[in-house]
């Protein structure tokens, strides 16, 4: 039987799969060998050190996460079904949900700044439409449930055996209604 070409794209692809299974901490190259079916050596023809094929399985998780809130979003109530869909990941996926919640973000030294670096533009534009209200109150409206959706999420993530989705979207829901009332009414 002839050797295996072992790729990059199957290295990344097997780091990929046992980062969304057990966790980036279970990305080590012996795992990612016996994934693939390999001995160590193409893994470490590919990979100089594991901080590069961690960033590249973060790149990976992020177009993941890109698609899925993109097929699962829901096209009539744009902002309200976002933080849904991705309280929904933390449910279904939950080590890549934290994989691209808690990477490591640089440059980033304000609120500001994340929320230019993690979201589209034009979303505050969007909202601001959508509620009649002033860009700079979309903003925070957004800023503001973009830090809630992040903290539940994450506590919905890591919890045993699991607060209930229900309670969950409750608590998102509740959240929504109070900085809507926020932003209509300061």
């Amino acid at each position: 039987m002839p050797k295996q070409r072992i790729t990059k794209e199957m290295v990344v692809n097997a780091a990929f799969e046992i980062a969304r299974n057990s966790g980036m901490e279970q990305v080590m190259v012996k795992n990612i060998a016996d994934k693939i079916g390999c001995s160590v050596q193409p893994i470490y023809s590919y990979c100089k050190n594991m901080e590069g094929l961690r960033r590249d399985v973060v790149e990976q998780v992020g177009v993941f996460i890109q698609n899925y809130v993109r097929t699962h979003i829901d096209k009539e109530d744009l902002f309200r079904s976002t933080g849904r869909v991705y309280i929904q990941l933390a449910k279904e996926e939950p080590a890549l949900f934290r994989i691209f919640i808690l990477h490591q973000r640089n440059g980033i030294s304000s609120l500001d700044d994340l929320y230019r670096k993690e979201t589209d533009p034009h979303v505050a534009e969007f909202i601001a439409g959508q509620l009649n209200i002033s860009t700079d109150k979309a903003k925070q409206l957004h800023l503001n449930m973009l830090i809630y959706t992040i903290g539940i999420g994450t506590i919905f993530s890591v919890t045993e055996p699991g607060i209930s989705a229900d309670e969950i979207y409750m608590q998102l829901e509740a959240a929504y209604e109070t900085f809507l009332k926020q932003a209509l009414y300061a």
